[in-house]
């Protein structure tokens, strides 16, 4: 706020010079921020304040805030002014048509004013605080505004239709114009609070005057406008059409109802000195009752206690008579009157920084070394950093989608007895319902990138929760990794989907997976069910031609979609560390003929629980389908790895165990060998 040094010492019982000003308020959390010398010698300073202090956007609680930071005595400028007119009621009108958006409404009428310059003492004091001066009754409104805080407005009474005023909302397509010199007439709608007269807006609420009403050098009867608005409604119309004003500003950190009195008392009496004219007897009012006085109650030992200072119960109550709180000490509570402009007290923590804002923040004890104790790294943070940049690696994207998705799109990912959960929000619009799988994500992604011409070679991974009713009826959510791959043939893009999943089960947990074929799962065809040490962990497959026609997706897309908690729950994983070996291994080579349904955990399943002596590692080669296996078979070709800890092993003594195993294949799994 730009403030005057000479108005701030006008309230002051001794005067303080700029620098004291600026320390003091500044101290007091009303930061200085530059000051400039008039041509008259007269100094500006631009103060600033926070946002739950609108109080302080005036002279008056500056002063008040300085005086009671430097043991100064505040001296209040205003005075009733005599009423000696007829009964307003009798003159003017006022009719509140909406007690939300207006609480308070009132209205004082001066008769037979007389319109001029304003005196010299006002035009100064307007000039230091960056103002143009108008003309006495409008000089008087910025005055009140600049000294007290309370936006106030004149109306010329006889161009008011009707000689009532009508607090109500605007109707659609209502024109407006606005004062001001370049100013546009603007349409006004329902969602816009007005002052009207009988036939049409005078004022927009809170925010600007209407030209229409305005005073001029003709003016003779007025009527004074003091009012209260709602703090939001003020800021959205403000910004609605782009009218901004003191008066907005002022509103839209909130005024309260109790505190325009005082402000409407000191607006009339200065028109009185500046402008003549007879107040009317009685003020007009309309609007919500007054709300009740808050009381607010400090313990001197809370205070004591949360700022770690012992400070004597007496200063306490001191700083808080300075501030106007009215304190009285009871044992150990002081009970406080909060000041109506005071908006922003609201418990005892809010008097106790009060205390320690006008005592000094420089008594709280300031610790010259913290104490920290460094905390291991979570280990749930950094598995999920490491699938991150594993996946980054192997060339997948992250993408970070919205969680919610259309109703077919939930329906396509949900199983027989499983319900999508609803958003009961209208903003929600054609999207209510949370995402069942968080595949629908990067899928939804993949064929953004597929509208945006990426049609192929596109990786994408998404971490994040998905929802649902299961089919006992019980909300569930879960957090999931879901993996999409652009793949040439199904058959690729199943092995390489596949190949990520095992690496990141290596890197995160250090166990392999089991993949079991014929899952049916939603979304997916075929799909494939994969766990972990017996735990499930999720499924893998292709995009189903259903799904894929439902996000409008072309070709052929591998999908995965893998619990969370199961490779995290296990990192990091255990590596045990040995000893390279001594001596040289043998390997062998053993290619089985198995029914086509046979999966490859089968197969190692059955040469693990033979346990073969000197069996170091088994490892998948490849798989072969043809006519030489013949129908309904595969060829599955496994590498064995054998050796001795102490002595070279030779190839004679492998051969009784190849020969037990492949009998083991063939009772267990109907193998043939093949070579």
């Amino acid at each position: 706020m730009r403030t005057s040094v000479r108005w701030i010492n006008d309230y002051l019982d001794r005067p303080a010079d700029a620098e004291e000003q600026a320390a003091a308020l500044t101290a007091a959390g009303f930061n200085f921020d530059g000051r400039e010398t008039l041509p008259d010698g007269a100094i500006q300073q631009e103060i600033e304040t926070t946002s739950n202090r609108g109080d302080c956007l005036c002279h008056l609680e500056l002063a008040r805030e300085l005086a009671a930071a430097t043991g100064r005595t505040l001296r209040h400028p205003a005075k009733a002014p005599t009423a000696t007119g007829p009964a307003a009621a009798g003159v003017a009108g006022v009719h509140n048509h909406d007690p939300a958006g207006c609480p308070r409404y009132t209205a004082r009428v001066i008769r037979g004013v007389k319109v001029g310059p304003s005196p010299a003492w006002m035009q100064d004091r307007l000039r230091d605080a960056g103002q143009v001066p108008r003309n006495n009754l409008v000089d008087c409104t910025n005055f009140v505004l600049l000294e007290m805080g309370q936006p106030t407005h004149v109306f010329d009474l006889r161009k008011l239709q009707g000689s009532a005023i009508h607090v109500r909302r605007a109707t659609a397509g209502e024109p407006f114009l606005p004062l001001g010199e370049h100013a546009k007439a603007i349409e006004l709608g329902p969602a816009d609070l007005v002052i009207a007269d009988a036939k049409r807006p005078v004022a927009l609420a809170g925010v600007k005057g209407g030209a229409q009403s305005s005073v001029d050098e003709t003016t003779t009867d007025i009527l004074l406008e003091a009012a209260t608005f709602d703090p939001v409604l003020v800021r959205q119309m403000s910004r609605r059409h782009q009218i901004a004003s003191d008066s907005s500003r002022r509103f839209e950190r909130g005024v309260h109802p109790a505190a325009i009195d005082a402000a409407a008392d000191r607006l009339a009496q200065l028109i009185l000195e500046t402008a003549g004219g007879t107040l009317c007897s009685g003020v007009l009012e309309a609007g919500s009752p007054l709300p009740p006085q808050r009381r607010v109650s400090m313990r001197p030992s809370r205070c004591r206690g949360l700022l770690g200072v012992d400070l004597a119960e007496q200063d306490m109550v001191r700083a808080l008579t300075a501030l106007g709180f009215q304190p009285t000490l009871r044992g150990d509570t002081i009970d406080c009157t909060v000041p109506p402009q005071r908006m922003d007290i609201e418990r005892e923590v809010d008097l106790i920084e009060e205390v320690i804002r006008l005592l000094g923040t420089d008594r709280l004890p300031v610790a010259d070394a913290i104490r920290i104790r460094t905390a291991s790294p979570d280990a749930r943070v950094m598995a999920v950093e490491r699938a991150k940049d594993l996946l980054a690696g192997l060339g997948f994207v992250e993408c970070v989608t919205h969680a919610l998705v259309t109703e077919r799109t939930a329906e396509a990912f949900l199983g027989a007895g499983q319900h999508a959960l609803r958003v009961d929000d209208e903003r929600a619009g054609g999207t209510p319902c949370l995402r069942p799988a968080v595949l629908t994500g990067p899928l939804a992604a993949r064929r953004l990138n597929a509208d945006r011409g990426i049609t192929s070679g596109l990786r994408l991974f998404e971490l994040a929760h998905a929802f649902r009713l299961g089919v006992n009826g019980q909300h569930e959510e879960w957090q999931g990794l879901a993996l999409v791959a652009d793949a040439t043939d199904p058959s690729e893009g199943y092995r390489s989907i596949r190949g990520v999943i095992e690496r990141l089960a290596h890197e995160l947990a250090g166990v392999p997976v089991q993949v079991r074929p014929g899952a049916t799962v939603p979304g997916m065809q075929p799909a494939a069910e994969i766990s972990l040490e017996g735990a499930a962990l999720g499924h893998i497959g292709l995009l189903s031609p259903q799904a894929a026609r439902l996000l409008g997706l072309d070709g052929c897309v591998a999908v995965a979609e893998l619990r969370l908690e199961p490779l995290v729950a296990r990192f990091p994983p255990e590596r045990p560390a040995a000893s390279l070996p001594a001596f040289p291994g043998v390997e062998r080579d053993l290619s089985i003929a198995v029914a086509d349904t046979t999966p490859w955990a089968d197969v190692e399943t059955v040469v693990h629980e033979a346990r073969p002596e000197h069996l170091e590692s088994i490892a998948f080669v490849g798989t072969y389908r043809g006519k030489q296996v013949g129908a309904g078979r595969k060829s599955v070709t496994l590498r064995m790895v054998f050796r001795k800890p102490d002595a070279t092993l030779r190839r004679e003594e492998v051969e009784p165990t190849i020969t037990t195993l492949t009998a083991l294949l063939q009772k267990r799994l109907g193998a043939e060998l093949r070579g």
